[in-house]
């Protein structure tokens, strides 16, 4: 991994084997504060392309594909994983052992992933905007996600895992719900740290953020992972920040 920003959840297939990272064919796992850089102007959006005129005031499929960064744009390090998830799965919320949520009924889901994975570690970046007919869906539909987020476990202790396909040491995670309301994008991100055992000395510091405006909820997740190390990494919440912060000014 490079030092640059990393950018999603768990990266395409970062497996343990004997106190260290690889890399495996596994599909990437969608997966998803404070002076939050979330500056944005509400505005219409333009024709998405697909014959019908859009409603005023309504942001399009094709403004929220446009919206999402591509990895030439994060860093020279960054590019699309060869296997990405499904673009109707969500990233876990709450971390640990749960499963994603499922996507709320009504909305067109368009997505797009990206990942840095090196030595030493990985970051990535999964973006997926769910854009609803009217705001009134979106709004029910955000409302179901803050549902889950809600019954987050503020920490848990898991064992390790060793299957076919992963291998993965014990760890502890915390779990944090923080409230984000700027510039027109309404939501919350959930923030989690992973601490893995001291035989395998490691961190995964992951934020996933779901935020609305007018009729599309924005569900967009960093994650960085750090190997050798038992810190969280101090520039985490800048990064997520600035990444989240970058996708929704592009957005008028």
């Amino acid at each position: 991994m490079s030092r640059g920003l990393w950018m999603a959840d768990e990266p395409a297939g970062l497996v343990w084997q004997d106190g260290r990272m690889f890399t495996t064919a596994r599909t990437l796992r969608a997966a998803v504060g404070a002076a939050c850089a979330l500056v944005l102007a509400a505005g219409c959006s333009s024709d998405d392309g697909d014959g019908d005129a859009p409603d005023a005031g309504l942001v399009t499929v094709t403004t929220m594909r446009g919206a999402f960064l591509q990895p030439a744009e994060i860093g020279p390090s960054w590019s699309a994983p060869q296997e990405s998830a499904a673009p109707t799965r969500l990233v876990s919320f709450c971390g640990g052992t749960t499963a994603p949520p499922e996507i709320p009924p009504g909305a067109e889901v368009v997505s797009s992933n990206a990942a840095d994975e090196g030595e030493k570690g990985a970051q990535t970046l999964q973006q997926s905007a769910l854009v609803y007919a009217d705001a009134a869906s979106a709004e029910a539909g955000q409302s179901l996600l803050r549902a889950v987020a809600d019954q987050c476990v503020a920490k848990v202790d898991v064992p390790a895992t060793v299957t076919a396909d992963r291998n993965e040491p014990a760890y502890t995670e915390t779990v944090e719900i923080r409230e984000l309301d700027e510039g027109g994008w309404s939501g919350f991100v959930i923030v989690r740290h992973k601490l893995y055992d001291a035989e395998h000395p490691g961190t995964a510091d992951t934020a996933v953020a779901v935020l609305r405006t007018r009729n599309v909820v924005l569900v967009d997740s960093y994650a960085v992972y750090r190997l050798d190390n038992s810190s969280p990494s101090p520039s985490f919440d800048a990064d997520w920040q600035r990444l989240i912060g970058s996708v929704v000014q592009r957005v008028s």
